[in-house]
C-alpha cells in the first residue's frame, strides 16, 4: 500500500491498460537497446583481440624461427579456447533477436487493441498545429528539467486560456435611444397612453415635443400599467427599467410623467412611489416636477431631504387617528438616509402598497449601499401586518417560489433606474435585485462629429455620452497661474455665468476669497459650509444672473438643472471621468450648445486628456 502511495504521489502510476502496455514497451526497448550496446562494446573488444594475436604470430614467426613446432601448435589451442567465448556472445545477440521479434509481436497486438477500442477522430490542420505546439512546449520542459530534477505527475505545461467577459442578454443589446436631440424630437400627441390631462398639462409649460429618451421610456412605463397599477401587463409582475442617457436629455419628466398617470386612479391615499435620490437639492427640484403635473389630481408628493425637522417631515407623512395611522403621501421624495430613519422611528409609516421605486443617480445610489438602506426599503415592502389577510393583492416574500405562491395576484414592485453614467457591471447591479430588466441606452456606434475647433471631439468616453451640443478644451498651466487664467475669462472675455469646480470645500472657499479680493466681479461659493437656505438663495441669485461666477465643489455637479449656464470650468481636474462627465453636464442641456475648460497641471497633461478624450 505504502509502494501505491509513493508511485501515486511521483506520477508513477498508469490509470488504464493501454498506459500499461506503453509502459511495458518502452521498458522491452530500453532493454533491448541496453543489450544491443554491451555486445557491440564486447565485439569490438573480442575483435581488438584477436588483431592483436595474429600481429603477435607475425612477431613470433620472424623472431623465433629457432623454436619448435610444439610451442605453435600450443599457440594454435589457446586460440581456439577463445573461440567459444564468440559463440556464447553469438547465441546472446540471436537470444535479442528473438527478444526483439517478440517485442514486435506484442507491439502488433496492442495496436489491434487500439483499433477495436478507440474510434477514428478526424482531426483538422488547426488542431495539427495546436498538438504540435504542445508537443513543442512538452519537450521544451523536458529539456531545461535537469537530471536531478523531479517532475510531478499531473503538473505538465499546459496552455492558458484566456476567458472572455460575457455581459447578460440585456446589457449586451440595449434599446437604442437616439443622443441628438433636436434631429429627433417626437410630438406628444405621437407618444402612445398619454393622458389627455397631463398633454394638458405639457402644453401649458410650452412643451410640444418629446425628447428621445421621453419618447421610448414613457411608453414602456405605461405598458406596465395597462391594467391599472394593481397588476402588470397580464397578471404577470412587469420587467425593471434602466435608463443611461446624457445630462440634460430629460430623464426627470421620463418617470414623472407616467408614475402620475399611474396613480390618477388611486382612491386611498397610501405611499405608491419612492423616489430616492443623492443630494437634498436634487431631491427639492425632482419634488417641483412632481407638483407641477399633480396639481389638480388630488395626488399628494412629499419631500423627506432634511430640509425641514424630523418631527414636521413626521407629520407630513403620517396623521394618527383613532382607527389607527392614515398616510398623507402618494409619492414620497427622500434622501437615502432620511428615509431609512422614517421607516425605522415614524410610527404608521409603512411601504407595504409601494409600487414604484425610483432610484435616480443610480451609479451613485449603488455606491452608497453600505448605508443598507436599500435592504430597508425592502423589507419594509415585505413587511407582514395584522390586517394583511384583509387585503386583496396583500404583498409576500416567498424564499421558495412555487406554481402555488406565484399563481396568487400581488402588488408588483417595478424599480426604475436612471443615470447618465449608469454602470454595465452585472455584480454591482445585482445588488438591486432587479427582474427581467430592460436597458435603454444611448451608448451606440456614430459617426465622429468634427468642427473647426475641435476636429475630433468624441461622441461618447467609454461607456458614457455626453451631450450633443457641447464643446471642451483642456489647458495646460501651472499652479501658480490657474487663478490667473480664471480672472482672465472673468475680466478680459467677459464670460457671464460661469460655473466654477473645485475638487474640495477648502480649495471652493480659497478660491472664493482670493477672487473676491481682486474685484471687478460677483462671485460667490456654493458647498456644505452653507446651509440650506443659503444655498437655496445662492442657486436662485445665479439663475437671475445677479452672479458671473459661482465657485462650487461636486455638490452642484449631479443631476441639478441650473438655468442659464454658458462655461463649465474645472479650476481642479477630477479624479475620475464619471465625475468629468456629471460636471460638465452642467451647461450644453436639452440640446442648447455649452462650453467647458479644464485646468491641467503639465504633468496631468498625457494622462488626463487620453481619459477625458478617450
Amino acid at each position: 500500500m505504502s509502494l501505491f502511495v509513493i508511485n501515486r504521489y511521483l506520477g508513477d502510476e498508469v490509470d488504464s491498460s493501454e498506459d500499461r502496455s506503453k509502459a511495458l514497451l518502452e521498458k522491452l526497448h530500453q532493454q533491448v537497446r541496453n543489450r544491443q550496446l554491451e555486445f557491440q562494446d564486447k565485439k569490438k573488444g573480442v575483435n581488438e583481440g584477436i588483431r592483436s594475436s595474429n600481429e603477435e604470430e607475425e612477431d613470433d614467426t620472424k623472431t623465433r624461427n629457432h623454436k619448435e613446432e610444439p610451442e605453435s601448435k600450443r599457440k594454435g589451442k589457446k586460440r581456439k579456447k577463445s573461440l567459444p567465448d564468440i559463440t556464447a556472445e553469438l547465441k546472446k545477440s540471436s537470444d535479442d533477436v528473438e527478444l526483439k521479434e517478440s517485442i514486435e509481436t506484442e507491439e502488433v497486438k496492442v495496436k489491434k487493441q487500439r483499433k477495436k477500442k478507440i474510434p477514428k477522430v478526424s482531426v483538422t490542420p488547426g488542431e495539427r498545429k495546436e498538438d504540435a505546439k504542445v508537443e513543442e512546449r512538452s519537450s521544451a520542459h523536458k529539456s531545461s528539467s535537469g537530471p536531478n530534477s523531479l517532475l510531478l505527475g499531473g503538473f505538465e505545461a499546459k496552455p492558458v486560456l484566456k476567458v472572455m467577459p460575457v455581459l447578460p442578454q440585456w446589457l449586451a443589446k440595449p434599446s437604442l435611444v437616439h443622443r441628438e436631440i433636436k434631429q429627433n424630437l417626437v410630438s406628444i400627441h405621437d407618444v402612445p397612453g398619454l393622458h389627455r390631462r397631463l398633454a394638458n398639462k405639457l402644453e401649458a409649460n410650452k412643451m410640444n415635443s418629446f425628447f428621445p429618451v421621453q419618447a421610448e421610456v414613457i411608453p414602456a412605463i405605461l405598458e406596465s400599467c395597462t391594467h391599472g397599477f394593481l397588476l402588470g401587463q397580464g397578471g404577470y409582475r412587469p420587467s425593471d427599467i434602466c435608463v443611461s442617457a446624457p445630462t440634460g436629455s430629460g430623464k426627470t419628466l421620463a418617470f414623472v410623467l407616467p408614475i402620475v398617470q399611474a396613480l390618477l386612479q388611486r382612491v386611498v391615499c397610501e405611499v405608491r412611489a419612492l423616489v430616492v435620490l443623492p443630494t437634498k437639492e436634487l431631491a427639492q427640484q425632482v419634488c417641483k416636477v412632481f407638483n407641477i403635473y399633480v396639481d389638480g389630481s388630488g395626488l399628494k408628493v412629499v419631500l423627506v431631504a432634511g430640509h425641514k425637522s424630523f418631527a414636521k417631515e413626521q407629520e407630513s407623512l403620517v396623521v394618527r387617528k383613532l382607527s389607527g395611522s392614515c398616510s398623507l403621501a402618494d409619492i414620497l421624495v427622500c434622501t437615502p438616509g432620511r428615509l431609512v430613519d422614517h421607516i425605522q422611528q415614524t410610527e404608521g409609516f409603512t411601504l407595504r402598497h409601494l409600487r414604484f421605486l425610483v432610484i435616480d443617480e443610480a451609479d451613485r445610489m449603488i455606491d452608497s449601499m453600505n448605508q443598507d438602506w436599500l435592504p430597508h426599503v425592502t423589507k419594509a415592502v415585505f413587511k407582514v401586518h395584522s390586517d394583511a389577510h384583509s387585503m386583496l393583492f396583500a404583498r409576500k416574500d416567498h424564499a421558495v417560489v412555487t406554481v402555488a405562491n406565484s399563481s396568487q395576484y400581488q402588488i408588483p414592485l417595478q424599480k426604475l433606474l436612471f443615470s447618465a453614467t449608469l454602470t454595465h457591471n452585472p455584480e454591482k447591479l445585482q445588488q438591486l435585485g432587479l427582474y427581467q430588466p430592460r436597458l435603454f441606452s444611448s451608448i451606440h456606434k456614430q459617426p465622429q462629429k468634427k468642427t473647426a475647433e475641435n476636429p475630433e471631439e468624441p461622441l461618447s468616453s467609454g461607456n458614457f455620452s455626453l451631450p450633443e451640443g457641447l464643446t471642451h478644451y483642456y489647458i495646460p498651466c501651472n499652479l501658480n497661474s490657474k487663478p490667473l487664467i480664471l480672472l482672465h475669462f472673468l475680466l478680459t472675455l467677459r464670460f457671464s455665468r460661469v460655473l466654477c469646480f473645485a475638487n474640495s470645500r477648502e480649495s471652493s472657499h480659497r478660491l472664493f476669497l482670493l477672487v473676491k479680493l481682486f474685484g471687478g466681479t460677483t462671485v460667490a461659493e456654493f458647498s456644505s459650509r452653507l446651509s440650506p437656505g443659503e444655498r437655496k438663495k445662492t442657486l436662485k441669485e445665479f439663475e437671475q444672473g445677479k452672479l458671473q461666477l459661482l465657485i462650487s465643489t461636486d455638490a452642484t455637479a449631479r443631476g441639478i438643472d441650473i438655468k442659464g449656464v454658458k462655461c463649465v470650468i474645472n479650476f481642479d481636474a477630477p479624479q475620475f471621468i464619471r465625475t468629468y462627465i456629471h460636471r460638465v453636464g452642467r451647461t450644453a442641456r436639452a440640446g442648447k450648445a455649452g462650453l467647458a475648460f479644464t485646468m491641467l497641471l503639465k504633468i496631468q497633461v498625457c494622462f488626463s486628456v487620453s481619459i477625458i478624450c478617450q
